[in-house]
């Protein structure tokens, strides 16, 4: 059957019989599994990826269902990581795929991309696609950068020490509030499917063995005013912060915070300081109970607080995501009001 199944990928010359034995015997960490996440590991696992690893710290949203390919509306208050491998499972059950139910930071990221050959990106924010960019080039990994809102997207292969890396091209984030997001903006479910495979194809190149076809160039489109541009920057930048100084900010946590808003979600995520014990939530809903209703999983405490007149979801690592939530600090304020400190 595996050999059936991939028949139509091993006539393409570039991949053969040999591409294709080199896809099976590949790992990749897929980091976000929502818009691009999904779009991505679906591609990567129709093709033959032997082992896909999804990390995400989200669950799933009715808004979700007009872009993320892998979930239906069964999957909604689910954990998106789980969600996209029962799918995913179901789609090609001769590979392995692993979910992590985790929000990626510096104190974690080394252990999840263990083992993994190349990176994905699936981000909806600056910060970690920062910390990918880190450890991508201080462990020689390539990492396949994509972002996408409204009808615009952007696309990039990382290849440390032959490309120019994301802090080459943008030596800093943006500041917040500067940059559209989906919140703002929107995004359409082609633009997404336009980046992901931009990057699924450039990740199919380097895995099947042919890391000489990948594309360099720094890749940005409007699809609705029908333009496209690509940057040619061939070679790393000598004066780069991170792979001409080697200055890894990032992944050495000088640079972190413990808010963040999620995109298209109307929602903060407040995250404890790393190395709390782990969250009973069974007890929470109990202490919950009498401000709304709730409900709780092994995976997920998920539930209406009326009276702050917020949708919370708490996960067992103590990250809760709070969405309705209008500023970080009054997310922070309900966090210490209903969970604790």
């Amino acid at each position: 059957m595996s050999d059936e199944r991939y028949h139509r990928q091993s006539l393409v010359p570039s991949i053969g019989e040999a591409g294709q034995q080199r896809l099976g015997g590949a790992s990749v960490l897929v980091v976000g599994c929502g818009a691009l996440g999904t779009v991505s590991a679906d591609l990567l696992a129709r093709a033959g990826i032997g082992h896909i690893r999804i990390v995400d710290r989200d669950i799933v949203d009715v808004t979700n269902l007009q872009r993320q390919v892998l979930f239906d509306e069964s999957d909604l208050a689910s954990p998106k990581a789980t969600a996209a491998r029962n799918r995913l499972r179901s789609i090609n059950s001769t590979i392995d795929i692993e979910a992590f139910v985790e929000d990626v930071d510096a104190s974690n990221i080394e252990r999840l991309a263990d083992g993994c050959t190349a990176i994905v990106d699936g981000l909806d924010n600056f910060e970690t696609r920062y910390l990918l960019n880190d450890l991508a080039v201080s462990t020689d990994r390539p990492w396949f950068y994509g972002g996408a809102v409204g009808t615009t997207g952007m696309s990039a292969a990382i290849m440390p020490g032959e490309s120019p890396c994301l802090r080459c091209v943008f030596p800093e984030p943006p500041a917040p509030g500067l940059s559209p997001t989906c919140d703002t903006a929107g995004v359409l479910g082609p633009v997404v499917h336009m980046v992901a495979a931009h990057q699924a194809m450039q990740a199919i190149k380097f895995l099947s063995g042919h890391a000489e076809a990948v594309d360099r160039r720094v890749h940005s489109f409007d699809a609705w005013s029908n333009t496209r541009h690509a940057m040619d920057l061939t070679v790393p930048r000598d004066d780069c912060p991170c792979c001409g100084l080697r200055r890894f900010e990032w992944l050495q946590r000088q640079r972190r915070s413990t808010t963040t808003v999620l995109c298209g979600r109307d929602a903060v995520q407040v995250k404890p300081d790393p190395g709390c014990d782990a969250l009973p939530l069974n007890a929470l809903a109990g202490r919950l109970a009498k401000h709304g209703t709730f409900r709780e999983s092994s995976e997920v405490l998920h539930g209406r607080l009326e009276e702050a007149g917020v949708d919370l979801t708490v996960f067992p690592d103590g990250r809760a995501l709070i969405k309705g939530s209008t500023t970080p600090e009054h997310a922070r304020t309900i966090y210490a009001r209903y969970i604790g400190t």
